[in-house]
């Protein structure tokens, strides 16, 4: 026991590794990134070990050492030996604490590459020129984007250079895909998809046919596979056996379609036939809702009527205003002079019009008769009725400004997304929405969670209280919505949410914020139009890649999975030096989508060229399983 913590420091000495500093969702995910793909020795430091996912991190296979420290001081870095450490990742704790933590880890190692996580994304940019080799990232921004789409019914996108690339599902497919990203999907059994299968193009099919039956066969063990022989008639000698010197078939009956790679395995079962497909295509620009003026006019209308307090009022006043109408009306058809009309109509409103004297009536200088006398005193009577409205309309405006207090959704609207949960992520996915001109409503039990202030700028109404999910999302108006978004910290109350939205609206999409992959996969085989995510299985492997000093562009889903939008740099003694099209892919987990060479800034995309070579200063776009950027990033020179 220290005077500052309590940990356990690593019993031996530890040096070339990586910390993480963290017991969360992010920080496991994170840790499982650097251990199984990156295997590069990792030092986790928790506040607690007992608690969040402190427990499940410490039984991860290929953790040097775990160490508990209260706070993320001085002592607590020099207990993980950040003087010889090669990476350092804060992703727990405020802003503040992790800036903090950040310059203190400089201090003490000057080489150190940090990888810190920032909410405020302007004042993470503002940090990196402080630090010699660091990167702010926010999860919650890696992440948002593939919520707000997925509860829009489409798929999230990534802007390289000016195209924005999105995953396209089977008939979505067009004819200007880059390349095929999975196949065997089985929306009823997520565990089928395959990422990245075997390179399919125009050229495919022949690529095929001049491995198989080249003049030295097959190109190596494992790959392509002839098909097989059709089997000859058994004559009286040959018991079963071929003809010798039957030459293999090869000509219309051999389909190329149903060749495949594949490892040989002669014991294993036929391969059941496979799923849907997903592809990478790219836009020109990035698809925008659908969203007219006209029903943009209407939401706005229908969401001033929040401040007409209750249904009576409401009646009230849409009677008092009927009557003015009509009273206009009739003032207008008796004296034939619209501005003279509304001259009239608006004093008779005020309370300012001056009446007829019985002398003006007997001389017959009335203003025009007892109809018209009639119509005034009724825009009068409902003068007095809106006045006082109006005021108190306008002291609850103001009151309710001042105090900081979130609005309700007003009783019109329509066509909405429910965003339940309003933390980091919450914030994100609603901003995002809103910005996009979706009509958003959020729900949040905690009245001092972060997010509620922030959507309370943008003027998007907020449901408070702790009271049970149905009531909640009555009160959200679910039976007029078209997505809920579950985006609480625990699965179960993200569950919940869920199930009582869909029990209320049978027909509303909802997306749910699941960690848990088992958990995830009975959700999608419970549910349809439902679809899952996890914060942190989008966001560590961006987190991974740029502790390793990759820059990762952007996360794409393929349902539960994730595919990464990344470019190199080629450094002098990097491993990727001397390295071609096919050195990259071959190995699997890869593909080129895009390239940049060192002679020009143009951007080539789709680079058909296989054999030229990469020298310093190229840059090349790639989009990766994370094992396969986990292999680009630790590629070593002698390897080339």
């Amino acid at each position: 026991m220290t005077s500052e913590g309590w940990g356990t420091p690593p019993v031996e000495p530890i040096s070339q590794h990586y910390i993480v500093c963290g017991g969360n969702a992010l920080a496991h995910r994170l840790v499982l990134e650097l251990v199984e793909h990156y295997e590069v020795p990792v030092v986790v430091l928790v506040t607690d070990r007992t608690r969040d996912h402190a427990p499940r991190i410490e039984q991860i296979t290929g953790v040097a050492a775990m160490v508990e420290y209260p706070n993320l001081t001085e002592e607590a870095l020099r207990a993980v030996s950040i003087d010889t450490a090669r990476g350092l990742a804060l992703v727990e704790g405020s802003d503040q604490d992790n800036i903090h933590a950040a310059l203190s880890a400089q201090g003490h190692n000057p080489d150190i590459r940090i990888v810190f996580r920032m909410f405020n994304q302007r004042l993470g940019e503002n940090i990196e020129r402080l630090l010699r080799n660091g990167a702010a990232l926010s999860g919650s921004a890696t992440a948002a984007p593939a919520f707000a789409a997925a509860a829009l019914g489409r798929p999230n996108s990534v802007e390289v250079d000016g195209r924005y690339l999105h995953i396209a599902f089977d008939d979505a497919i067009t004819s200007d895909r880059i390349c095929v990203v999975a196949d065997h999907i089985d929306r009823q059994d997520l565990g089928k998809i395959r990422l990245l299968p075997e390179q399919e193009g125009d050229s495919a099919q022949f690529v095929r046919l001049a491995r198989e039956f080249g003049d030295d066969g097959p190109v190596r063990q494992g790959g392509l596979r002839r098909a097989p022989e059709p089997e000859p008639e058994a004559g009286p000698d040959s018991e079963g056996e071929p003809e010798r010197g039957r030459e293999p078939a090869v000509g219309p009956e051999v389909e190329p379609e149903v060749e495949r790679a594949v490892e040989p395995d002669p014991g294993a079962e036929p391969e059941e036939p496979p799923g849907g497909i997903a592809a990478l295509q790219a836009l020109r620009m990035e698809p925008r809702e659908p969203i007219s003026w006209g029903r943009r006019l209407r939401w706005r209308v229908l969401d001033t009527m929040r401040f007409l307090t209750n249904a009576r009022l409401r009646v009230v006043l849409l009677i008092a205003l009927a009557a003015v109408l009509m009273a206009f009306a009739m003032l207008w058809y008796l004296n034939r002079d619209f501005g003279w009309t509304v001259y009239i109509s608006l004093l008779d409103l005020a309370g300012a019009a001056q009446p007829d004297q019985q002398a003006d009536i007997a001389a017959g200088t009335g203003t025009g008769g007892l109809w018209q006398r009639v119509a005034q005193v009724v825009i009068t009577i409902c003068g007095i009725t809106f006045a006082p409205v109006a005021t108190a309309i306008a002291v609850e405006v103001l009151g309710s400004g001042r105090r900081g207090l979130p609005r309700n959704p007003s009783a019109g609207t329509r066509d909405h997304v429910i965003v339940v949960g309003l933390g980091n992520v919450g914030t994100r996915v609603a901003t995002q929405l809103h910005e996009m001109g979706v009509p958003v409503v959020c729900m949040e039990r905690d009245p001092q969670a972060r997010g509620i202030s922030a959507v309370r700028a943008l003027g998007i109404p907020v449901v408070l209280g702790d009271g049970p999910f149905e009531e909640q999302l009555r009160r959200a108006r679910l039976k007029h919505s078209r997505a809920v978004i579950a985006l609480s910290g625990d699965d179960a109350t993200n569950l919940e949410a869920a199930l009582e939205a869909r029990h209320g609206n049978p027909d509303v999409r909802v997306v749910v914020r699941l960690f848990d992959d088992d958990f995830a996969g009975h959700f999608y085989r419970t549910l349809d139009n439902a679809a899952s995510r996890s914060v942190s299985y989008l966001a560590a492997p961006a987190f991974a890649a740029a502790l390793m000093g990759s820059e990762v562009r952007g996360t794409l889903s393929v349902f539960r999975h994730v595919l990464l939008i990344a470019e190199l740099t080629v450094e002098n003694g990097s491993g990727l030096i001397g390295l071609n099209r096919h050195d990259l892919e071959d190995p699997g987990g890869v593909r080129v989508i895009a390239a940049r060479f060192a002679r020009s800034n143009q951007l080539h995309w789709g680079f058909a060229d296989r054999t030229r070579r990469l020298a310093p200063g190229d840059r090349i776009v790639v989009a990766a399983t994370r094992s396969g950027l986990a292999r680009l990033n630790t590629v070593r020179v002698e390897e080339v």
